[in-house]
């Protein structure tokens, strides 16, 4: 059974410190004799198990160096002392080696630049002369190896501006090239590119601007124009991440790296440490500490207590290449605010609720649409293309919709509906039942009144896709022209299953021929076939394909498409049960009418001015 560390609603400075001893606490035991790794788990990742342990030994530091800035205490530091004199030393069995072109260790050592930087006091002074030199040199090898082009090019800049600040040889001209590189990197409206991709996600948010934050917090004296910069970008960009994050504390499960948790929401405190009032600063305080008290209270640890990798529970079936024992220490990003006076605003200040914000947000760089109604926060999205293909990519950007309340699922196998786990998708099966999903898109329009795709399932298998954005109800439209004939299989969103138990008033399963609604655990799912012809069906998901739920059921319809044009369209609820109770049920459903030159959608009743209708262009 595993063990949720207690957690309380934060609101103080020192409930944050002590949420961060209760995370690093557990370690104690795993700190390998030296002190320069950490052994947690025999999970593997695509460096090599020593590589692991020194990234398990580095993550914590994101977390105890804010504590120790800000006059936080913990004995971890002798061991952290001893650990850096070993690890770095190439006579001692631990040293962490020599680095090669792309090299995880450069990851690690941005959190040591951080830590030169916030509090030489605690890894540089206890260091004798020459084991001061061989940390220099260690850290050194960033500035002579190629680089992936792009947020690792921060870590030049933390590992070089932390040997700065404690008077050791250090990379200018490397540091200044990687400033320059993330200066080509923006993109407008406070929106970075994490490099030459189409993925705008959380990097965006706890790399790009975290570590810019960082750099405007400390380098404000020397470097003005550029810390200005940061801090206006950064402004620009809260204005839309806002919106990815619920009352509650939830932020919406979208795209890779969704095992660093509470990095989610890193770059609100980030705000904090460099001055930035993008709003006030009670409403900054209530987003970073309610997401931050949302994720203790998850089933996300061992009974030992140590962070799993995984998302609202231990779930491996998600993971990046790139995730080892270590890797979701870097959650403790989150804790940078720590680094801060006791009289700073940021903890002074009473946490706010949100503010006022619209129902819907379109956000063309992250090619989606937000909504929010009542609690849920659900993203409409047109796809974005994981060019170096992460871990179930598709699933990770080309959903057609990402919500807080029923996450969303990554296929576990390609035989079939439950094991596809296709929920927010059509599908495709060339009548075999193996499925594929929309995996990249030749076009899309991301506007106010709906979200445009063109893509293939296969060469000769186009499909354009509508998506009319809203909560509860969304509607999706789709022209399908296939030169063979196909099962299409298109699921609404994926919903907790029953457990054993007594059915809750009002929990069951609603299934007529052509729609399905799922009702479990307060929440309600369902899917209406508006055109085409296709039966509703309950897809029971393999377990443990969901990043929120372990066990859950997908509404879905399937129907064959023989070789030719097809039209199919559908209305998808996603909500809370209450919510479907106040829509009156099935009676006030979206219709669909597919003229020569557009597509006209009307929704709600016929009293008059209750029925709206939109009208949507056909043609790219």
């Amino acid at each position: 059974m595993t063990k949720t560390i207690e957690a309380n609603e934060l609101r103080t400075k020192r409930d944050a410190q002590q949420a961060l001893l209760r995370l690093c606490d557990p370690l104690r035991p795993y700190y390998s004799e030296g002190r320069a790794g950490l052994h947690l788990a025999d999970t593997g990742a695509k460096y090599e198990d020593g590589i692991a342990r020194m990234e398990a030994f580095a993550r914590p530091l994101w977390g105890l160096v804010p504590l120790a800035a800000g006059g936080g205490e913990t004995d971890l530091w002798d061991a952290y002392a001893e650990g850096f004199r070993n690890g770095t030393n190439p006579a001692h069995a631990e040293y962490w080696g020599t680095t090669g072109d792309t090299d995880q260790r450069f990851v690690e050592m941005a959190a040591i630049g951080l830590a030169l930087l916030l509090t030489p006091d605690r890894i540089w002074a206890p260091l004798d002369e020459q084991e001061r030199t061989q940390l220099a040199a260690w850290l050194d090898q960033i500035n002579r190896h190629d680089m992936p082009q792009n947020n690792w090019r921060f870590f030049i800049v933390l590992v070089n501006l932390g040997l700065k600040k404690v008077g050791a040889p250090y990379g200018e001209a490397a540091m200044n090239q990687a400033l320059a590189f993330i200066d080509e990197c923006y993109l407008g409206d406070g929106w970075y590119a994490d490099g030459k991709t189409e993925q705008r996600d959380y990097y965006i948010a706890f790399a790009m601007h975290y570590y810019a934050l960082v750099y405007a917090g400390v380098m404000a004296g020397e470097d003005p124009e550029r810390c200005k910069r940061f801090k206006e970008r950064a402004r620009l960009f809260a204005q839309d991440f806002i919106y990815w994050f619920a009352e509650d504390g939830s932020a919406l499960p979208f795209g890779r790296s969704l095992t660093y948790r509470f990095a989610q929401s890193a770059f609100w405190g980030a705000l904090a440490f460099a001055g930035v009032e993008a709003f006030e600063w009670g409403v900054i305080k209530g987003l970073a500490l309610r997401n931050l008290d949302w994720w203790l209270k998850q089933p996300i640890y061992t009974k030992e207590g140590l962070l799993t990798i995984g998302y609202a529970y231990p779930n491996m079936h998600m993971a990046e290449e790139y995730n080892a024992q270590g890797s979701p220490y870097w959650a403790l990003k989150a804790f940078l605010p720590l680094a801060l006076d006791d009289g700073h605003p940021f903890w002074t200040a009473e946490a706010k609720p949100l503010p006022k914000l619209n129902a819907r947000a379109v956000q063309p760089h992250p090619h989606m649409a937000v909504c929010r109604k009542d609690g849920h926060v659900a993203a409409f999205t047109a796809g974005q293309y994981a060019a170096f293909e992460p871990v179930a990519a598709s699933a990770k950007y080309e959903k057609f919709a990402y919500s807080n309340l029923f996450g969303f699922s990554v296929s576990n196998g390609g035989l079939g509906l439950a094991q596809g786990a296709f929920d927010s998708m059509l599908a495709f099966s060339e009548e075999d039942d193996y499925y594929r999903g929309r995996r990249q898109c030749e076009a899309y329009r991301v506007e106010e009144q709906a979200i445009y795709a063109r893509w293939r399932a296969w060469r000769d298998v186009e499909v354009e896709t509508w998506l009319l954005p809203g909560l509860p109800w969304h509607v999706r439209v789709h022209r399908v022209r296939t030169g063979r004939g196909l099962f299409a299989a298109e699921g609404g969103f994926a919903i907790p299953r029953a457990e054993l138990r007594p059915a809750l008033a009002g929990e069951g399963e609603e299934l007529g021929r052509d729609r399905i609604m799922l009702k479990q655990s307060g929440l309600a799912s369902g899917i209406v076939n508006l055109l085409g012809e296709r039966e509703a069906l309950n897809i029971e998901a393999m377990p443990n394909t969901n990043l929120l739920h372990r066990r859950t059921g997908i509404p879905t319809l399937k129907g064959y498409l023989p070789p030719g044009e097809h039209w199919l369209a559908a209305a998808v609820f996603g909500g809370k049960m209450a919510e479907m109770a106040a829509e009156d049920g099935w009676v006030n459903l979206p219709s669909v009418l597919v003229k020569p030159d557009s597509i006209v959608i009307q929704y709600g009743d016929d009293s008059g001015s209750g029925r709206s209708s939109w009208s949507i262009a056909i043609g790219t």
